[in-house]
């Protein structure tokens, strides 16, 4: 049982429950998890708890919900934890007062290999840019967001059928060992950082939004597709469908790509009993799951036993 450090681990969904867990199965003590506030959720709003709380509730830990980083209260709960480090997997930006605080700082695991992708959404983003390798980085955290010293890094290839969910689970497994890795390095003494190179030109990960999830069929082939699979399963890649008297506002969620020339417009719908079909610059995107309003997500074969598309069914 390791009991020289003293961790408090801060982190809120899935992903960082995999790496709370690697560590509470190597018998690191944990002496506090920080998590965001219970939430309102569903058609009922009923209160939700995050994935990190039922994690350390079932393990038994010592949990705090501060809805603000800074006050007093907070600030004198977490001294008297008593923590030498902390540990900081997919939760908010910290303030100075809070990640000083340990006597062996304050470390982040972020879903790139930073310095690209600094931001909310490294993985759709990587997806999205059409990248074949991402990972995951260990960085002492500063004042300003994904910038601090590195630590550790290790990549993780994308394959061409990844899209952001299976994405998401191969770096929550792999980063989980690497915050392991991290932690064993700093009980031992023989962390080595390096500063991040702000030389190069840097890729963002920007938050998404209804904007940047908006599929436009004029662009190519391939960054169609990819935005797809890089949107897949949230937010989910958008667009209008203009069919008939109707535009309804849609998402799509898997894609496939086939190179044919053609003299449609871009965004012409075609289909038969089992395929739809959008015209694009050199081919066509063939789409595998669409979801309709107020419908379920669907295959495109079931879609099309229930659903009719004019002849000049157009996606905009």
């Amino acid at each position: 049982m390791s009991t020289k450090l003293r961790i408090v681990f801060m982190g809120t969904p899935d992903f960082a429950v995999a790496t709370l867990q690697t560590l509470v199965e190597n018998q690191y003590n944990i002496v506090g998890v920080i998590t965001a506030p219970d939430k309102p959720a569903g058609r009922g709003r009923k209160l939700q708890e995050s994935a990190v709380k039922t994690y350390a509730q079932a393990q038994g830990l010592h949990i705090m919900q501060p809805t603000n980083l800074k006050s007093e209260d907070f600030i004198q709960e977490l001294q008297a934890l008593d923590a030498n480090l902390q540990i900081v997997v997919a939760f908010r930006m910290l303030p100075k007062v809070v990640w000083q605080m340990p006597e062996y700082g304050t470390f982040n695991l972020h879903a790139s290999l930073l310095p690209n992708y600094r931001g909310a959404a490294p993985i759709n983003w990587a997806i999205i840019n059409g990248e074949t390798k991402t990972g995951v980085s260990t960085f002492f955290i500063d004042e300003k967001i994904d910038t601090g010293d590195m630590i550790l890094q290790q990549e993780v290839e994308i394959e061409p059928d990844n899209n952001a969910g299976t994405l998401h689970d191969k770096l929550m497994s792999v980063g989980s060992l690497l915050v392991l890795e991290t932690v064993r390095c700093i009980e031992a003494g023989t962390v080595k950082t390096v500063p991040q190179d702000e030389t190069s030109a840097m890729k963002d990960a920007n938050k998404l939004n209804r904007d940047n999830c908006k599929i436009d069929w004029n662009d190519t082939i391939y960054n169609i597709h990819n935005q797809v699979r890089g949107l897949n399963p949230y937010p989910g890649a958008w667009c209008y469908l203009q069919n008939g008297e109707d535009t309804l506002d849609i998402k799509i969620y898997k894609t496939s790509i086939v190179f044919e020339k053609h003299n449609h417009d871009a965004g012409h719908i075609l289909t038969d009993k089992k395929t739809i079909k959008v015209a694009v610059d050199q081919g066509y995107i063939i789409i595998h799951e669409i979801k309709l309003p107020g419908k379920r997500k669907m295959d495109s074969i079931s879609l099309l036993n229930g659903y009719q598309f004019s002849p000049n069914a157009k996606m905009l």
